[in-house]
């Protein structure tokens, strides 16, 4: 199976681990003027670049990944669609290393990198990123875009709005919302719900960005 990346940093490098040998990858896009990451592999720069590299492609439609984490998970979900646009199927990717239920629900292009856990009953939407051995428990709920850091935590029932970003160490109680959005600081302990579009830092965790308007 083929398989190209979007995005040419340090999450590209990570991907490559993981779904190699099953996928091979043979080609690399970002929008941004990045050195290429791999020396075997080409590196074209965005859409343009894109559209004019899969005209020339002969074969199959390749698979794809969006390499890219962090704070961007709005990002990663819409360039996603756009590659499923053109014909490109978002594989759900874990790591040989990872442990996922199997009544856990993965959406497309969801990553599980290694010693990370999904447990039973969760749910997660497109485009997730479960980084280095963080774990969801029970029943958790996330959206779409979301990206958990690695070593975060998630308590059972916890329930995550689409984008948001779960710092590298955080701990989330049990059953706590948050929203949309909401950027929860590295080593944070969150003990009750986060508003949309928020950043909570601490522990406990406090609001240290409103969502505009409050």
């Amino acid at each position: 199976m083929d398989i190209i990346f979007w995005g040419a940093t340090g999450q590209a490098k990570v991907l490559r681990e993981l779904v190699e040998p099953a996928a091979t990858l043979i080609a690399v896009f970002d929008n941004a003027d990045v050195p290429p990451p791999f020396v075997d592999v080409p590196l074209y720069r965005g859409r343009d670049g894109f559209v004019a590299w899969l005209a020339k492609h002969r074969g199959p439609r390749p698979d794809c990944l969006v390499a890219i984490g962090g704070t961007h998970g709005a990002d990663r979900h819409e360039l996603q669609r756009f590659l499923a646009g053109h014909g490109l199927a978002a594989p759900v990717a874990v790591h040989r290393t990872a442990f996922v239920a199997a009544d856990a629900q993965l959406g497309a292009g969801t990553q599980v990198l290694a010693q990370a856990v999904v447990c039973v009953g969760a749910r997660l939407g497109e485009a997730c990123i479960v980084n280095t051995a963080a774990s969801v428990d029970h029943e958790c709920d996330l959206g779409d875009g979301v990206h958990v850091a690695p070593g975060a935590r998630l308590a059972g029932g916890v329930r995550v709005g689409d984008y948001a970003m779960i710092g590298t160490g955080a701990v989330i109680l049990p059953r706590i919302s948050i929203g949309v959005g909401a950027v929860v600081g590295a080593g944070s302990v969150v003990t009750r719900d986060v508003p949309a579009h928020s950043v909570v830092v601490g522990n406990p965790a406090r609001v240290t960005r409103k969502p505009p308007g409050s």
